[in-house]
């Protein structure tokens, strides 16, 4: 057995003269003492002392040639590192190749080059907006004969900038725009600019700009601009200022010291309010194109161009449709098409009927029709009566819209809705209109009291928009006799959060007072109003809560049958349709919550 010894007790053996022989191998020291043990230790390589130690002394000493490193051993230490870093490397320049070089480009610009392959979209598919195309189309011409424009000393606008509610068309504008100019199409958002590395927004605006003046003549278009185009300044938005540098570096490009002759910038937005004034000056964004919701008659266009893709029965009226619709943009009719098609299909139709587009009217406006929920016959009583005493306000009352539906049927988050449908699209409301129309919304709540002698939580919304439609009148409007056309208050939004946050008070304690007096005087009086007709007319409601709760659905032609004491016509049932019994009498939810959703006709609901 070998005896592992420390260094210092070697030497102090070799000393001692109780060794007898020492092997040195490198760090290594093995021997034997005069007692026959063998021993091993570690120390320095050719240590001084331990060799004179060792050659004073009388021991035997040997010398071991160090091992050799095997070759392995020595191509994995000096050369495995060498070859797994250029096999690193080798890989990472094969997978930009693969990749296009992303992985080094976050300066390159995002804009997608349209080219001829692309399906087309022209003027053609785009409807309701004949204003807004009209100035596109000159920009068109701009772009396919400059020298027409300029021979007079004018210039090619720089920017053209599309503002519109959110659904009216102005991405499809620009993708018209795109089939019809016969020149190159850039297309970008403008999230697209700003990443989470800085500067990278400033190098791809720079870049976009050399790709266009490549292509020039061209067309770059940027969509929702004001992500990247807000005010500077505003003191929110974040502890620095990368997008603020995107946006300085677009003013330069659109309008600085180097020219952009030929490239033009389209952009659309939403919220043209929050965007830049040094972006929406002449020279950078020259034209702006309003694209608003379509009125009557665009409406029936866009109708048209949507019901090209469907199979529509002869008998289908787009007039009438159109003219049910009124607010609708043009996405929502898109909508409306396609869900008159699906619910066609459902009901084994052979083409698309009237009725399933005024079902699908019903379901894109206010929800699809909540079958499954069961409704105690003491509830939907009360929405029977509540729904007609809205329906009968509004029919009694001259000056109204006509009620064009009433139903009891759930939908989204309401029990029943009351459906006006004005004859033309309104621009402005009178006074007269507004106190009319306060008088429609109390009409539910009306009739509960009146009838049922109870006040229930499904007049909640319709509480709220009169409150809110009276405070209008008094506070924005100047339609209050005691106040005087003045306006009360003045909201403030705030650039980055984009809504109303605040509404400081600019008057006194006792104006203040005054208001609310007034927004109540309005809403009681109306209030009162519609107790007075119901009461007047209180067989009517009657029978028309009856037909409700026999029909679930009543309409125009219907109440004009009740208002005049004639019979109603057989039920019409559709198959497609299973409904459970109105008389199950099964637990429901014991209050009604009204629709949040702001409804584009102006529906009364429970």
């Amino acid at each position: 057995m070998v005896e592992r010894v420390s260094f210092s007790e070697f030497l102090g053996a070799v000393e001692e003269g109780r060794v007898v022989s020492v092997e040195i191998e490198e760090e290594e020291y093995r021997g034997r003492f005069t007692t026959g043990e063998q021993f091993m230790t570690v120390g320095p390589i050719n240590s001084e002392k331990a060799l004179d130690l060792l050659t004073k002394s009388d021991v035997q000493l040997t010398y071991e040639r160090p091992r050799e490193t095997p070759l392995w051993q020595h191509f994995l230490i000096s050369w495995l590192p060498m070859l797994l870093l250029f096999g690193f490397f080798f890989f990472s320049m094969r997978q930009l190749q693969i990749g296009g070089g992303k992985a080094m480009s976050f300066g390159r610009s995002k804009a997608r080059l349209l080219v001829e392959q692309h399906k087309k979209v022209t003027f053609a598919d785009a409807a309701g907006i004949d204003e807004a195309k009209e100035e596109l189309e000159e920009i068109i011409e701009f772009l396919k004969d400059p020298k027409r424009f300029t021979r007079l000393g004018g210039r090619i606008p720089k920017g053209v900038l599309l503002m519109g509610p959110p659904g009216t068309g102005k991405t499809l504008l620009a993708r018209a725009i795109a089939g019809e100019a016969g020149v190159p199409f850039f297309s970008m958002s403008g999230s697209d600019f700003v990443e989470m590395f800085v500067g990278v927004g400033a190098a791809r605006v720079r870049d976009l700009f050399e790709q266009g003046k490549k292509h020039a003549p061209c067309i770059v278009f940027i969509d929702e601009i004001d992500a990247v185009g807000r005010s500077r300044g505003a003191g929110l938005g974040g502890g620095h200022d990368e997008r603020e540098q995107t946006l300085n570096q677009l003013l330069v490009e659109m309008d600085g010291f180097e020219s952009n002759d030929g490239v033009i910038i389209v952009a659309a937005t939403n919220r043209p309010d929050v965007l830049d004034s040094a972006l929406l000056r002449p020279g950078r964004f020259d034209r702006r194109i309003i694209v608003p919701s379509p009125d009557v008659k665009g409406r029936e266009g866009i109708l048209a161009v949507h019901a090209r893709r469907v199979k529509l029965d002869l008998a289908v009226d787009l007039a009438a449709i159109a003219r049910g619709t009124p607010g609708f943009s043009g996405a929502d009719l898109e909508s409306v098409v396609n869900e008159a098609a699906l619910l066609a299909v459902r009901r084994s139709h052979e083409m698309v009927e009237q009725s399933d587009f005024e079902m699908a009217k019903d379901k894109v406006l206010m929800g699809s029709e909540r079958r499954s929920l069961i409704i105690t016959p003491e509830e939907r009583r009360t929405t029977a009566y509540h729904e007609a005493g809205h329906a009968l306000v509004a029919r009694m009352t001259p000056g109204t819209d006509p009620v064009h539906k009433v139903s009891i049927i759930p939908r989204g988050r309401a029990l029943g809705v009351t459906q006006q449908l004005p004859t033309d699209d309104r621009y402005t409301q009178s006074r007269t209109y507004c106190e009319h129309t306060i008088a429609v919304l109390m009409g539910g709540r009306a009739a509960e009291e009146l009838v049922l002698k109870q006040r229930t939580t499904g007049a909640g919304n319709d509480i709220e928009k009169a409150t809110a439609l009276a405070r209008k009148m008094v506070c924005e409007w100047g339609m209050s006799e005691k106040l005087g056309p003045l306006t009360f208050g003045k909201k403030e939004e705030m650039i980055f959060l984009g809504r109303e946050i605040a509404q400081p008070s600019e008057y006194s304690e006792e104006t203040a007072r005054e208001i609310d007096e007034e927004i109540h005087r309005l809403v009681t009086e109306n209030y009162q109003r519609a107790l007075v007709i119901l009461g007047e007319h209180e067989a009517t409601l009657h029978t028309m809560a009856e037909a409700l709760l026999d029909r679930e659905v009543i309409d125009a032609h219907e109440i004009d049958l009740i208002l005049h004491g004639k019979p109603l016509p057989p039920r019409r049932v559709d198959p497609a349709v299973v409904r459970p019994s109105p008389s199950t009498p099964v637990n429901s939810p014991s209050s009604t919550v009204a629709t949040k959703r702001k409804p584009r006709t102006a529906p009364s609901k429970a």
